[in-house]
């Protein structure tokens, strides 16, 4: 357990970011799902729509630290791979 205050605060404050950094991951997972259900009904202009929407997010996680810059771009990479070979 923490002994000092300025340790008890870091428990405080890595609890409340953990809390946000999580909602944050599981939005970007919400979008990243749009575009894969599209994909697998074979819905081109959804999937195109949906993947637009993904690229911000993407960046979005990466600029906010929950997400690595790689990460992102291998997603992104895949996700587009799978569009053009819808059609």
């Amino acid at each position: 357990m923490a002994n000092t205050p300025q340790a008890k605060k870091r428990i405080r404050r890595n609890a409340r970011r953990a809390e946000i950094n999580g909602a944050r991951v599981g939005r970007i997972r919400t979008f990243v799902k749009k575009v894969e259900a599209a994909l697998a009904a074979g819905d081109k202009t959804a999937a195109s729509a949906a993947l637009a929407a993904v690229q911000p997010e993407l960046a979005r996680g990466v600029a906010r630290g929950v997400m690595h810059r790689n990460t992102a771009s291998r997603k992104f990479s895949r996700l587009t791979k799978r569009l053009t070979a819808l059609a």
